[in-house]
C-alpha cells in the first residue's frame, strides 16, 4: 500500500491545477488518469503533423490570479487570438455576434420585426403575469419571446444537448455556454450593449502555440518533477468507513495497486465515483447518480490540401438537418496547427454513445463530414488527404430539470466524508469552462493545504444571460 499527502483521482485541469499547487507546496501526491493522456475534454490530439483540440477551447479568464497561473505554466508561450465566428443559418452567413445591419440583411426585415414585435409583448406579459421558469424553454420565452426562442434557440440547443428544451434546465443558459448565448447576441446587437463586457461574446482569446493541451501537458510536467502522473490507469475501487475515505484501488493493465492519503480530490465523473464506493452507497444516493447523464461527443477532423478554408474561429450550425452543431479550423487559431501549405476543418457531432453518430464507423463519419462540408461548397472532396475520428464519452454533464435535486442527494451524502473534496466539472456536476475548472482545481488544493472547511467554497461568479 502507497502512502501520499494527497491521492487525486482524474487527470484534467482542475485534477492537475490541484496537484500543481500541491506540488509547490511540498505536498506528495498521486495523480491517477485511466486515458493514455492527460487533460480531459481540453486536450491536443497530433496526427500525421496536424493538431487538433477536441472541439475548440479558449481560454478567457475574469480572474486575474487563474489567468496569471495559466500565463506562467505557459511561460508565456501563447497568442492573444482575435474572435471570428459566424451563424450559418437558412444558408446565410449571420455575424455572431450579431450586428444590426448583419441581423436584418442577414435574416431579413420581416423575421426581425416580428422578434421584436413578440420581445416587446413578451416583457409586457411578464409585468403583468410574472412567472418563474424552470426550464430552458420557460427562460427563453420569458426572457425574449416564443419568435426569438424558436429561431435562434431551439434546434441548436436541442441538437446539442440531445432533449426537448422543456427538459433541459434553465441553468444552461444562466452558466453562459455558447450554444445558449445566440439570443443574448441579438439582443446585443439591438440594445447597443458591448458585447466584450459579455465573457462568451469576447472579441479575443488567449491560446497556447501548440494547443490547449498545452495547458494539461505543463502542468503534468510540474507536477512530475517532484510527484507522478499515472495513465492508463483506472481507479476500481473507493475503501471507506462510512466517515473517511481510507484508499482507493488502481488498475494499470493486469496490476492492482493499493493508494492510501489524507486527502482525496476527485475530479472523474460524479456517477462513476458513486459507483466505486465500498461499502455501497446507500440506495437512495446510487438512484440519484443513475438518474444523471452525460452527452457525449465525436469529433471528426478533416485534413486538406489547400492553404485556407475560412478566416473564422468559429461557425455554428443550429439546424438539424446539418449533422454537426460547429465547426473550426485549427491553423486559424495558431499557425503550428497545421503543416505548411495545408489546413483542417475539425467538426463536433453531439450525441449519446450507442446512437446512429456514436456507432458509425470511421470512413462513414469522414464521409458524412466531407459531403456535407462539400455540398455547402466550404470544401471540393479532392483536396481531402486525410481524416481522424475519435470519440469522447461523458464530455459534458447534462443539465435536466431535475438534476439539481439528484445531485443534492449525492453531494449530500458524499460530504460526509471528511478527506474527500469533489472538484471540476465531471467532479462536481457543473457546467464549467476551463478557467472554472482551473480555479475549482485551485481552491481545492488551497482547502487542503490550509485546511479551510469545506463550507468556504465559492462557486466561480456566473454572468446573467
Amino acid at each position: 500500500m502507497k502512502y501520499y499527502d494527497t491521492v487525486i483521482l482524474g487527470a484534467g485541469l482542475a485534477g492537475l491545477s490541484a496537484g500543481c499547487v500541491l506540488t509547490r507546496a511540498g505536498k506528495t501526491i498521486c495523480v491517477v488518469e485511466k486515458n493514455s493522456s492527460v487533460g480531459g475534454l481540453a486536450r491536443t490530439v497530433e496526427h500525421r503533423g496536424f493538431r487538433f483540440d477536441l472541439g475548440g477551447h479558449r481560454f478567457i479568464a475574469q480572474n486575474n490570479k487563474t489567468e496569471q497561473f495559466v500565463l506562467d505554466v505557459l511561460d508565456h508561450n501563447a497568442l492573444i487570438v482575435p474572435r471570428s465566428s459566424k451563424i450559418y443559418l437558412r444558408n446565410k452567413f449571420i455575424d455572431y455576434p450579431l450586428k444590426p445591419a448583419n441581423a436584418l440583411l442577414g435574416l431579413g426585415l420581416k423575421p426581425t420585426i416580428h422578434v421584436l414585435a413578440d420581445y416587446a409583448a413578451t416583457l409586457a406579459r411578464n409585468i403583468v403575469a410574472p412567472r418563474r421558469p424552470v426550464s430552458l424553454e420557460e427562460w427563453v420565452v420569458k426572457k425574449f419571446g416564443r419568435a426569438m426562442f424558436d429561431l435562434y434557440f431551439r434546434e441548436y440547443s436541442e441538437k446539442v444537448w440531445g432533449m426537448p428544451c422543456s427538459r433541459i434546465s434553465k441553468d444552461w443558459a444562466a452558466r453562459r455556454i455558447d450554444g445558449l448565448s445566440l439570443g443574448e447576441a441579438i439582443k446585443n446587437a439591438f440594445s447597443g450593449r458591448n458585447t466584450k463586457q459579455i465573457k462568451s461574446l469576447a472579441d479575443s482569446f488567449l491560446y497556447p502555440l501548440r494547443g490547449i493541451g498545452d495547458i494539461a501537458e505543463r502542468l503534468r510536467k510540474d507536477i512530475e518533477r517532484e510527484n507522478t502522473v499515472l495513465t492508463d490507469t483506472s481507479v476500481v475501487r473507493i475503501n471507506h468507513d462510512g466517515h473517511t475515505i481510507t484508499s482507493v484501488m488502481t488498475k494499470t493493465g493486469q496490476h492492482l495497486h493499493g493508494r492510501q492519503a489524507d486527502d482525496y480530490i476527485a475530479s472523474i465523473p460524479l456517477t462513476q465515483l458513486v459507483s466505486m464506493l465500498r461499502p455501497a452507497a446507500p440506495p437512495a444516493v446510487v438512484e440519484a447518480a443513475a438518474r444523471l447523464a452525460f452527452r457525449d461527443l465525436v469529433i471528426v477532423t478533416i485534413m486538406l490540401d489547400r492553404e485556407q478554408v475560412t478566416d473564422l474561429t468559429w461557425m455554428y450550425f443550429p439546424e438539424k438537418n446539418i449533422p454537426f452543431g460547429r465547426i473550426h479550423e485549427p491553423k486559424n487559431w495558431s499557425p503550428l496547427m497545421a503543416p505548411k501549405g495545408k489546413t483542417h476543418i475539425v467538426a463536433e457531432y453531439f450525441c449519446f454513445a450507442g446512437d446512429p453518430v456514436w456507432s458509425a464507423s470511421d470512413t462513414e463519419l469522414a464521409a458524412m463530414t466531407v459531403d456535407r462540408l462539400s455540398d455547402m461548397g466550404f470544401i471540393k472532396a479532392r483536396e481531402v488527404i486525410d481524416s481522424s475520428v475519435l470519440r469522447v464519452p461523458k464530455a459534458y454533464p447534462l443539465f435536466d430539470v431535475d438534476y439539481a435535486r439528484h445531485c443534492d442527494v449525492i453531494t449530500g451524502y458524499l460530504e460526509g466524508f471528511k478527506n474527500l473534496h469533489l472538484s471540476g466539472r465531471s467532479g462536481m456536476f457543473r457546467y464549467y469552462n476551463m478557467d472554472h475548472a482551473i480555479e475549482s482545481g485551485i481552491e481545492t488544493a488551497e482547502r487542503i493545504r490550509n485546511r479551510r472547511p469545506s463550507s468556504q467554497e465559492v462557486e466561480p461568479a456566473l454572468v446573467e444571460a
